[in-house]
């Protein structure tokens, strides 16, 4: 006989990691492993090493999820930004820096059309443009962000800001696009 899937919900869920129940954690992998997954492959655009970083992030959540604070946000939302900030931590290590610069004359080429064609998609849509008209606070976190890729902590410290005045900035920034994008 096949056996019965459980299913939690958050705070149930949440409990069982608290308690390093061994079901729970089988259930947060099987139900959250595919998105998570994305996340990371989207950043690091290798198979390989996105799976690695998939393991390592896994670990972290079960060796942290102590620190999980409801309040902050929802579960999922957490686990999306230790795997970001997992797949970002790699891209900036010695060994994929190591690993880009060996790039073939054609993976050079094709990067390159990659990003004159994710250029234009932007521009398409006159993201850039829209970024430049918010104020310069905003416009400066927006493209530290989304453009450049910083975590809330990197812009903070770039900025030299605190960084619940970097999220505020771009909570109010984001609305901002919201408004521009909805009038265009």
């Amino acid at each position: 006989m096949g056996e019965i899937a459980t299913k939690y919900n958050e705070e149930e869920l949440i409990q069982l990691l608290k308690e390093q129940n061994k079901a729970g954690f089988d259930y947060l992998y099987q139900n959250y492993a595919g998105a998570l997954y994305g996340v990371i492959y989207r950043i690091l655009n290798d198979e390989q090493t996105s799976q690695d970083v998939l393991q390592d992030v896994f670990v972290k959540i079960w060796n942290s999820v102590a620190q999980y604070n409801p309040n902050k946000g929802r579960l999922y939302t957490w686990m999306l930004n230790i795997s970001r900030n997992a797949a970002i931590d790699k891209t900036r290590s010695k060994g994929e820096i190591m690993k880009s610069k060996i790039h073939t004359g054609e993976n050079i080429v094709d990067s390159l059309e990659q990003n004159i064609k994710t250029e234009q998609a932007t521009d398409t849509i006159g993201l850039r443009n829209m970024v430049a008209d918010l104020k310069p606070e905003h416009a400066s976190i927006i493209n530290l962000a989304y453009f450049n890729g910083y975590t809330i902590e990197e812009i903070s410290k770039t900025l030299n800001i605190p960084s619940g005045t970097v999220k505020t900035r771009m909570r109010s920034a984001i609305g901002q696009l919201r408004k521009a994008f909805a009038v265009k």
